[in-house]
């Protein structure tokens, strides 16, 4: 079978299959992912997309089988085959009964299901079976949507060489209402198996990254996030449609035909429009209930204005969405009677997928579009309304809680709960002087026009592409088995050695409280080892105190450098640098302990030459909050001194600027002369070391941020064994 460079995943696929009247019938899809990925020219040239097609595997025999996998190859599509039972389970249970709910915030109607979890769970597996059949080993993979959140964590495991890109096409709620899923931390691991997450704006991707931070602890830092020796981007993508099509589509015989149907019934009556698939998320009641309490304030628009509503139905077998078509049905009934007449009905319903010509002559037709979500991912039906007005004036009012709100800032703007303003809305579409119509409609649609939904997939597959560079030229630094053998052999050869190790992160992990972060045993023997080497100095550069590094480390035979060299232990007694701090410690611990006083978790530190404000314990938002704002205090309060204000692994430390590590590398090498030098650390006090050592020096930092240094390692636990095979 053959291999593909390019795999597109989603739950279902871009062609349906059915049963009608005992034959198995294919009916392509025409929307706005399949046109998206029609457009990638080259990069889907050898591409195929894998999902669902559309009818349970139980009614299905073995030939039928073997026949919809050969209709279907010949679309570029491969279908996972799923029961009624994982659809129930999987599907309509944990993706639409658990997620949809929970990520638009209707968390009273999201149900938690053990048995949910399990089909979602398995559905997975049966798509990472299918992917891992059909991917080359190097492929390009693009995951989407809510329905296969674990699948890009479990294609990493089974796929290591694969570029892996997600994109969610629904809201990506705040963390306290994510907090709220029982399998939070799970959902992410998933997630972060990509190399590239998209989201539609950048209100979800930060939610997201919140979540990332406060429920799996992983640092983050803008939009990327260190998972072991991959960074994994996060930004937003904003998906556009097919504006090309609505432009072209209106002369269509087919359009202009509908056209003349919708002049003729509508004939002196504007036409309010709302187009939307029939779920709980769109707010369609609080639609309806805006009309109403529009014709009770304004009765002169009787007879005058129609609102014409498409509910194209959505899970038509779960009992939610039957309970809310019941009532959108019996308040439509309850208002057509209340205003209607012999020769009016104010509300125009119709509960069915209407052709593309039908719903364009609409748009176009429309005097205004009344969308109110209350809560959408992006709405594409605004977008559609504005690219169909190329002829004809018309208003947008749009929901504040799509996330089309901010690239169509020139329409009528309403909070879908309040009913007064989607009132005071209508009246002012209804009376907006065309020019300023068509004047708001031109500006939006230049701004649609350029970014479109094939100009959005080609975005994300280039940056998808480009994060994976991204990930190369870093991994073209990390220490490989070669590299730490030519490092040993360098060791071994050279007549005086020197090592440079920073303690905390790269000796030993990062500890909530000092107590945990005391040396162990085994680390104490292999530091006597390292020292006791002949022709070997070693040195702990740390930005401990001086007391800290004495108890731990003063019985063995190694040079101590304490708060980051202000105190110096070479041979026999510390000698301390000449820079002082004292007077602006006065100023500066007031300051922080209020901020402490009022920051639970925090803490300060306060050293010879440094004062450290610590935050590893302070929850990840008001950390960054706080930080900020201290930040911006501390330097107008430190002016022009010599104080400088440096940003570390969760701390901010305040010391004098001739206090450096740089320096105490550049004295330690020119008291201790080696033709090997060897120094690793971790953050940005160490990279003033890489910088102060010769080119020769062997560098290495831990972690894979932006670095001097001339290699990178990834874990402590990483530094230890290449220590101890150094040993």
């Amino acid at each position: 079978m053959d291999r593909h460079k390019f795999v597109i995943v989603s739950n279902r696929l871009p062609v349906s299959v059915s049963r009608q009247n005992g034959e198995l019938v294919f009916t392509p899809s025409s929307g706005g992912l399949a046109t998206a990925m029609a457009s990638l020219g080259d990069q889907s040239a050898d591409y195929v997309w894998i999902g669902w097609p559309g009818i349970a595997a139980d009614d299905l025999t073995a030939a039928e089988k073997t026949i919809i996998r050969k209709k279907l190859g010949s679309h570029n599509c491969f279908p996972v085959f799923l029961t009624r039972d994982q659809v129930r389970l999987f599907y309509e249970g944990y993706a639409n009964d658990t997620l949809w709910p929970l990520f638009h915030y209707f968390q009273s109607l999201a149900q938690y299901n053990s048995a949910y979890w399990a089909a979602y769970k398995e559905a997975s597996a049966l798509y990472k079976k299918a992917v891992v059949k059909l991917a080359h080993p190097s492929a390009s993979i693009w995951v989407h949507d809510y329905h296969l959140m674990l699948l890009p964590h479990q294609l990493r495991i089974a796929l290591p060489a694969s570029t892996i890109g997600f994109f969610l096409h629904i809201p990506f709620p705040s963390y306290e209402i994510f907090r709220m899923l029982p399998e939070r931390a799970q959902i992410l691991e998933g997630l972060l198996g990509a190399d590239l997450i998209g989201f539609h704006i950048y209100d979800y991707a930060r939610h997201f990254l919140s979540s990332v931070a406060r429920i799996l602890g992983l640092e983050t830092s803008h939009g990327s996030i260190i998972m072991g020796d991959r960074v994994v981007k996060v930004d937003a993508f904003p998906i556009g449609i097919d504006y090309q099509k609505f432009v072209n589509s209106l002369d269509d015989d087919a359009t202009q035909a509908e056209l003349a149907t919708l002049a003729e019934h509508y004939e002196g009556k504007k036409i309010i429009l709302s187009v939307d698939r029939l779920d709980y998320s769109k707010g369609i009641l609080k639609r309806l209930e805006a009309f109403e309490a529009f014709l009770k304030r304004y009765p002169a628009y009787l007879k005058k204005v129609s609102l014409v509503i498409v509910a194209v139905p959505s899970r038509t077998e779960v009992e939610t969405y039957k309970d809310l078509r019941d009532v959108i049905e019996q308040t439509i009934g309850r208002i057509n009677g209340a205003f209607g007449s012999v020769d009016y009905t104010p509300i125009s319903y119709q509960f069915k997928n209407l052709p593309f010509e039908q719903v364009l002559a609409l748009f176009a037709a429309a005097d205004v579009a009344l969308l109110t979500p209350l809560r959408d991912g992006m709405n594409l039906v605004a977008k559609e309304y504005v690219a169909a007005k190329q002829h004809t004036s018309g208003v947008l009012i749009l929901s504040e809680m799509t996330g089309a709100i901010d690239e169509l800032p020139e329409a009528l703007r309403i909070n879908p709960n309040d009913i007064d303003s989607i009132v005071v809305a209508l009246h002012r579409a209804l009376t907006m002087p065309k020019k300023e119509q068509l004047r708001r409609l031109h500006s939006m649609q230049r701004r649609l026009s350029l970014y479109t939904v094939q100009r959005w997939a080609n975005d994300f597959i280039e940056q998808l592409q480009a994060s994976k560079q991204h990930q190369l030229q870093q991994s073209s630094k990390l220490l490989t088995e070669a590299t730490e053998a030519k490092i040993i052999r360098a060791a071994k050869t050279a007549k005086r050695r020197l090592l440079l190790l920073d303690y905390d992160g790269t000796l030993r992990p990062f500890a909530a409280t000092p107590q945990q972060a005391i040396p162990s045993a085994g680390l104490i023997k292999l530091i006597r080892n390292l020292a006791a080497q002949t022709g070997t100095t070693l040195c702990i550069v740390s930005g401990r105190p001086r007391v800290t590094l004495e108890d731990w480390f003063g019985h063995l035979p190694v040079v101590l450098a304490a708060e980051h060299g202000a105190f110096i232990k070479n041979e026999g007694d510390w000698v301390q640098q000449q820079a002082t701090m004292h007077d602006q410690k006065k100023l500066i611990i007031p300051l922080l302990q209020h901020y402490a006083d009022r920051t639970p978790g925090a803490r300060i530190e306060e050293k010879d030459f440094a004062v450290v404000w610590h935050y590893r314990g302070v929850a990840t938002e008001l950390a960054s909050a706080r930080n900020a704002s201290l930040r911006y205090e501390l330097r107008r309060l430190l002016g022009n001194t010599d104080i400088e204000v440096h940003n570390g692994a969760k701390i901010i430390e305040m010391k004098p600027r001739s206090v450096r590590k740089g320096a105490v590398a550049e004295d330690l090498l020119a008291l201790h002369p080696a033709d090997f030098v060897l120094c690793i650390g971790d953050d940005y006090t160490d990279e003033d070391m890489f910088k102060a050592l010769p080119d020769e020096a062997f560098t290495i930092k831990v972690g894979l941020a932006d670095t001097a240094a001339r290699f990178q390692i990834t874990t402590t636990d990483s530094v230890l064994q290449f220590l101890r095979k150094l040993s």
